[in-house]
């Protein structure tokens, strides 16, 4: 074998060697890693995990007819620390210790939520237990802090160095506020929590639009620190723009408060709408709390109840309308109750022997005479009268944004009993908002629109829908019926003889006025329902009041309900009074701000529109 043979041999031999050298060495340190470095490198792998966050996305707002807030999302933030920061434990931690007093103190001072010792034992506490051990971050506020204390803090020693030297950093959280407080706060409704979903109000019924679209963030190492890499954009919500008016809802709220702590009611509900368009300017809700405040806690104005003597206006004008009575058709009442068919009674709150024209029995509310004319037009065939209603618009949807909102209860009686109850509003049910657009159609000729209460959708000022007011009858009723209708809701409030809604007297003394104004003239009318009573049934000690009407009568430019639950200033409420009372103050407040009228020559002269 030659020399180059040998060596040849030699260098393969070598090589073999150094690579089986190299393979044991690989099949060595594997082992190693799995067995005595394992834990080591699995954290190391789990540290490098990449983590999704979600990017919470700004729910929109809900705005006023003028652009006010009425319900937002404002930023408020937690302070946290990572204690684990590098440079805090660098240096026999001088960085931190030097620092943790003086953050301490100002923490107290501006946040107010710990004393400076509660915020220094926090801290330190949590240095010395993370150190080297690279646990979680720690909060150090009890409460949110708002921007502006946000950036008071960082403007602390050490903190101002950013959140990689401090370890301090700001956890946006953002929490849903009403700038008005409680105005109409049961309309606009709530959410779960601060990041939560609708659960009432239009807070739910536009919680879709409202909540937008969350991005999606992950945690990334680049340039050997930790960052928040956006993967997927946030959408924020959109505003949604309604049509209530915060200062014409503070005139509702106000005149509605002040009279149920007179009455002492046990619910107060009042609607103020726009008679031409359907919008709603003002909703009111309170209920009577245990502590004797009255606060919103129920949306009555979408919940069902017997509507008492607001329905006599309906029932009238079905049967004028079926030319089954003449407006100067004359009735007769009695002193003694009525006593129908043997089995049900009707009785009057003015009992007296005489006869009534149709448009006084109207003025006056009397049941008798109410009962009469309706068993009289439709004795044995009420189904025509339930026709009737149905083609006047009554048992449309009345559909507003408002979640839960009921339809009414309007059934074909079983026996003509039932039907002359509900001449004047018993076994039927309807809520506020479906008796003021009814009434509302009769203020605007006629034409009876669905309430409208969200004007627009919008994002950042530009309009992405808007809601156009939506007609469900062009005509409730003929044109002689309506007029005939106008001229009696006429007299509840100013016929001083019989109406109402009109005068308090005192023999023939003029004590107080009801619905009456010198300042602008109402139509409508009263409403005094008994309640039904656990165990006892109708009651006629328990009253639901409801005055509803519409104003200036000569050129209608609202339509306004109030409705109170069981007064307790039993026997001296009244409908007319209390109810009829809340709507003339909201009127005069109303036209004051919407400036209706022109003064010419010291008189009022109402603008035509």
């Amino acid at each position: 074998m030659s020399d180059n043979q040998r060596h040849t041999i030699l260098r393969f031999a070598i090589i073999f060697l150094l690579i089986g050298a190299g393979f044991v060495s690989v099949i060595v340190k594997i082992a190693i890693i799995q067995t005595r470095e394992r834990e080591q490198w699995l954290s190391i792998a789990k540290g490098q995990i990449q983590t999704n966050q979600i990017v919470t996305a700004t729910r929109g707002n809900i705005l006023d007819c003028e652009g006010r807030l009425l319900a937002s999302s404002m930023p408020q933030y937690y302070v946290s620390m990572d204690t684990r920061v590098e440079a805090l434990h660098q240096g026999k931690d001088t960085l931190f210790y030097h620092n943790v007093d003086t953050i301490a103190r100002g923490l107290a001072r501006i946040v107010g939520d710990r004393s400076a010792e509660e915020y220094k034992q926090i801290m330190v506490n949590a240095f010395r237990a993370d150190k080297g051990k690279g646990k979680i971050i720690h909060k150090l506020t009890k409460r949110r802090i708002t921007y502006m204390e946000m950036k008071e803090i960082k403007q602390l020693p050490l903190v101002k160095r950013g959140v990689y030297k401090s370890g301090i950093s700001f956890d946006n959280q953002h929490r849903r506020v009403k700038p008005f407080g409680s105005l109409a706060s049961r309309t606009i409704g709530s959410i779960y929590g601060d990041g939560g979903y609708g659960n009432a109000g239009l807070e739910k019924a536009f919680d879709k639009e409202l909540a937008g679209h969350n991005g999606i963030s992950t945690r990334q190492r680049v340039g050997g620190r930790w960052e928040n890499i956006t993967v997927k954009e946030e959408e924020d919500g959109i505003d949604v723009v309604t049509t209530i008016n915060t200062d014409l809802q503070d005139i509702v709220e106000t005149a509605l408060h002040e009279r149920l702590e007179m009455v002492q009611g046990d619910w107060g509900c009042c609607i103020l709408m726009e008679s031409e368009s359907g919008h709603i300017k003002a909703i009111a809700n309170l209920d009577h709390n245990s502590d004797g405040s009255y606060s919103e806690m129920m949306n009555h104005a979408v919940t069902r109840v017997e509507p008492g003597s607001t329905f006599k206006t309906i029932a009238l004008m079905a049967a004028l309308d079926d030319h089954k009575f003449k407006l100067y058709d004359t009735v007769s009442v009695t002193r003694e109750p009525w006593i129908y068919m043997g089995k049900s009674k009707h009785t009057d709150s003015h009992p007296k022997d005489t006869v009534y024209t149709v448009r006084s029995a109207l003025a006056i509310s009397s049941n008798q005479a109410l009962a009469k004319i309706i068993t009289r037009s439709y004795e044995g065939s009420a189904h025509k009268f339930i026709r009737r209603l149905s083609k006047m618009g009554l048992l449309d949807s009345v559909y507003c944004e408002i979640p839960g909102a009921q339809n009414a209860r309007i059934e074909v009686p079983k026996d003509t009993v039932t039907l002359s109850k509900m001449a004047y509003g018993y076994s039927v049910e309807l809520t506020p908002m479906q008796i003021i657009t009814f009434y509302n159609a009769i203020a605007n000729n006629g034409r009876m629109i669905r309430p409208v209460l969200v004007s627009a959708l919008q994002k950042d000022g530009i309009v992405l829908k808007q809601f156009e007011t939506e007609v469900i009858r062009s005509s409730i009723c003929k044109k002689s019926t309506l007029e005939d209708i106008r001229s009696c809701l006429h007299d509840v409030v100013w016929d001083n003889k019989l109406g109402t809604a009109s005068v308090r007297k005192w023999g023939n003394t003029i004590v107080a006025y009801k619905a009456q104004s010198e300042l602008v003239h109402i139509a409508g009318k009263t409403g005094t329902a008994q309640m039904i009573m656990p165990h006892r049934g109708y009651s006629g000690r328990n009253h639901r009041m409801t005055f509803v009407g519409y104003f200036p009568e000569e050129n209608p430019q609202y339509t306004c309900l109030c409705m109170i639950e069981n007064p307790k200033n039993y026997p001296l409420y009244d409908a007319g009074y209390d109810c009829g009372g809340v709507v003339r103050q909201i009127a005069e407040k109303t036209i004051a701000y919407s400036d209706c009228y022109d003064i010419v020559e010291g008189q009022l002269i109402l603008e035509k529109r």
